[in-house]
């Protein structure tokens, strides 16, 4: 695959026909199958997406049971610098790295760049995924259809839970159930999010179910379906698909999704577009396009809420979105190359940590600059990497969305 510095034909007579209100913006991969995993300067402003209405409010009425926001204008007011939790603010700060292709997660000590210790855990581990509570890490073994638990405070692994095709996981937002990202299975699994004893499945007819987030009410969350390049819209409570679209650019891979700090519009990773899909997920209204990279791939906000880390695999670089005003405004480009993919935010937010999917190694970001800080070798294929702890009163899962 290849980048396409101008948007192809295809992409513009799908965004002109079935878009009709977007600007597409000037456009600037590696692909993955279910066995290896999920690439300068200046401004680019994003386009609007089609249907926002002219005023809404920050907030409706939150989902029944869901912590209220801090603050309604910014759903990541409680995962400022150094913010820990009571839950968490004993545990040790570490980096903990599935290797999708050694079947380990390696443990890393954020101070020193060191690698402190390698757990064996189920085959292939694509996820390091926190608990809604804080409590407890999950490791996705996706081929070993296991659930592996962590002790954060102790670095101890637990006796894994059967879980089937737990490619990724996620948490409703009132902390009742866990949600299983069963990419190969085509299903939505709904289990308690304490025991993993299944409770509701909804099926889907897409391809590739693997990444989402949630609307700042709760009531909602978008899932991205990476081989059939569709979105779904799911009805929290109800546990049920409500919407479903195909993106407008032929071979779409869509992967990490992140909602705004505002709550208005959902951001979209797409490998093969090259770039963030810019979605209204209250309309559910066709996206706009806003170009990144090679391979885009992975979405983090900074601590300050101003800002939005955008990994592109297929390129080695970093682009940087600010959100007041709706435009990239930074490029990092790794030394000597990369593939930076999954990772997190380090709790002070200076060090944006990511894997390097295909180079068996890890890098480690300052924020600040984009100056690389470290590069840790690892295990074989590491892939959803967790920062541990971060700030935040709860989990919704993947490898840390905090709220």
């Amino acid at each position: 695959m290849h980048a396409h510095p101008t948007p192809p034909p295809a992409l513009r007579r799908a965004l002109a026909a079935g878009c009709c209100l977007l600007a597409l913006a000037a456009c600037g991969t590696q692909g993955r199958d279910h066995a290896t995993g999920h690439a300068a300067g200046g401004t680019t402003k994003a386009a609007a997406p089609a249907g926002t209405p002219a005023a809404t409010p920050a907030v409706a009425k939150g989902l029944p049971g869901m912590p209220p926001l801090l603050d309604p204008r910014d759903v990541y007011a409680a995962d400022r610098p150094g913010r820990l939790s009571p839950v968490v603010k004993d545990f040790p700060s570490r980096v903990y790295v599935p290797n999708t292709e050694s079947d380990t997660v390696t443990v890393i000590d954020p101070k020193t760049y060191k690698v402190v210790e390698t757990i064996p855990v189920g085959r292939q581990p694509q996820h390091v995924v926190p608990s809604w509570d804080l409590k407890t890490l999950w490791v996705n073994n996706d081929r070993g259809n296991t659930l592996t638990p962590i002790d954060p405070r102790t670095g101890k692994a637990g006796k894994p839970v059967d879980v089937h095709d737990p490619y990724n996981l996620y948490f409703t937002p009132d902390g009742k159930y866990a949600v299983v990202m069963a990419s190969l299975d085509r299903e939505l699994v709904f289990r308690d999010a304490h025991s993993m004893k299944r409770v509701r499945t909804e099926p889907v007819t897409c391809y590739g179910v693997n990444h989402a987030d949630f609307s700042a009410d709760g009531r909602y969350f978008i899932v991205s379906c990476e081989f059939s390049g569709e979105l779904l819209k799911v009805d929290t409570a109800r546990m049920k698909v409500v919407g479903q679209q195909k993106l407008p650019f032929k071979g779409a891979m869509p992967q990490d999704v992140k909602v705004s700090p505002d709550g208005k519009r959902f951001y979209i990773a797409d490998m093969t577009a090259n770039g963030v899909w810019v979605l209204d997920g209250d309309t559910f209204a066709p996206p706009a396009f806003l170009p990144t990279g090679k391979g885009c791939h992975g979405l983090y906000v900074s601590r300050d809420s101003r800002e939005m880390y955008i990994s592109n695999r297929g390129e080695g670089t970093v682009s940087v979105f600010d959100f007041t005003r709706n435009a990239l405004t930074k490029k990092w480009r790794l030394p000597g190359g990369g593939s930076p993919d999954m990772g997190g935010v380090s709790a002070d937010g200076k060090v944006l940590w990511l894997s390097g999917r295909y180079d068996a190694e890890v890098y480690a970001i300052d924020t600040r600059t984009g100056a690389q800080l470290a590069r840790i070798k690892v295990g074989s294929g590491p892939h959803g990497l967790a920062v541990y702890p971060q700030p935040g009163r709860y989990s919704l899962g993947h490898t840390g969305v905090f709220r």
